[in-house]
């Protein structure tokens, strides 16, 4: 975390002592709620070869990032399977990378074996600018009161005096706000009167939510991007030319072999589930099994909310659960549906 930013956060007493804090978990029954956002990570690519190198690795058209316009992207092992996952933004000289700051370490060191002569660097940038969450029905408020302008579309970047706005996929209206310090801490004071604060489950929760997926070290490997639903996402593009993967990638959408994609889920458990623990239906042959877990968190007390990569075939048989012997789970379409292709 930005050391400023920890002394800032720690002297309001955030992360357990503000009184405006909500209980951890599920997100606060408020109109607005706040988000410190420094469990992501953040890598910076600079050069006159970032948007090339870029294209080289990502899944996604990298040549559509704008000023105005961020989107999900994925870098992929030769057999088309996801190392990492990224908001893919271009903040004033770089463009940007978001993801879990536990990736940041071993993405860095795998996207720097593909530099070769490419004008081109990479670092860490996650203790650089200030990153915080606002999500609730009167999130558009609160913010236009503070003269911020509002990205009116999802996925789409505003900038007022340094400060960028990011509109991100929720149930509620859902922003980010990326910018230095000395602007980010007036405005997370500025909110404080008139929202509670939530925590990073409560943020993931809004994610899982909108059907949008994350990988984590427990994940790494594990998904093609087809099932975590990246086509249907903008998070991966079959026109953009080659990538580490693509072949891969591409095979499974032209031979229509995709046997799983990702559900919404709720289940009571006595145990919380965690991303990569394994999904079992009693008709499934694979030797893969079932499913597996892409990310879970708590809606109450021994209740979870999460998104699971399951057979789609023991999907619509039903009787899919959590482990060999756990808890039926509740399997529903994202918020963005199923198409006729996935």
């Amino acid at each position: 975390m930005n050391p400023d930013w920890r002394t800032f956060l720690t002297a309001r007493g955030a992360g357990g002592a503000d009184a405006h804090a909500p209980a951890p978990g599920a997100p606060a029954d408020a109109d607005c709620t706040r988000y410190d956002l420094s469990h992501l990570g953040l890598i910076a690519v600079r050069g006159e070869d970032a948007v090339t190198f870029l294209q080289g690795q990502l899944t996604n058209d990298v040549r559509a990032v704008s000023d105005t316009h961020s989107q999900l992207s994925s870098h992929c092992s030769p057999k088309g399977r996801m190392l990492a996952l990224f908001r893919v933004m271009r903040l004033g000289d770089a463009m940007v990378l978001q993801l879990p700051r536990e990736r940041v370490a071993d993405t860095l060191k795998r996207l720097r074996l593909f530099v070769m002569r490419a004008k081109v660097t990479l670092e860490d940038h996650s203790d650089g600018p200030i990153r915080i969450g606002v999500a609730g029905s009167g999130a558009v408020g609160a913010l236009a009161v503070l003269g911020l302008a509002l990205p009116q579309l999802d996925n789409a970047l505003a900038v007022t005096d340094d400060v960028t706005v990011l509109r991100l996929p929720a149930p509620v209206p859902r922003f980010e706000l990326i910018g230095p310090f000395e602007r980010l801490a007036p405005l997370w004071d500025a909110l404080t009167p008139d929202s509670v604060m939530g925590d990073a489950d409560a943020w993931a929760l809004l994610d899982i939510r909108a059907g949008i997926p994350t990988v984590y070290n427990t994940t790494v490997e594990t998904f093609v991007p087809q099932m975590v639903n990246m086509q249907l996402i903008d998070g991966v593009s079959f026109n953009k030319g080659c990538y580490v993967g693509q072949e891969v990638v591409a095979r499974m959408r032209y031979l229509g072999t995709l046997k799983r994609r990702m559900y919404l889920a709720e289940v009571e458990s006595p145990t919380p589930p965690q991303p990569g623990d394994a999904i079992h239906a009693a008709g499934s042959t694979s030797e893969q099994g079932a499913g597996r877990v892409v990310d879970a968190r708590p809606i109450g007390a021994g209740r979870y909310a999460l998104l699971a990569v399951v057979e789609i075939a023991a999907a619509e048989a039903g009787d899919v659960r959590l482990g060999a012997t756990g808890s039926l789970l509740q399997l529903t379409a994202p918020p963005y549906g199923f198409s006729a292709e996935s």
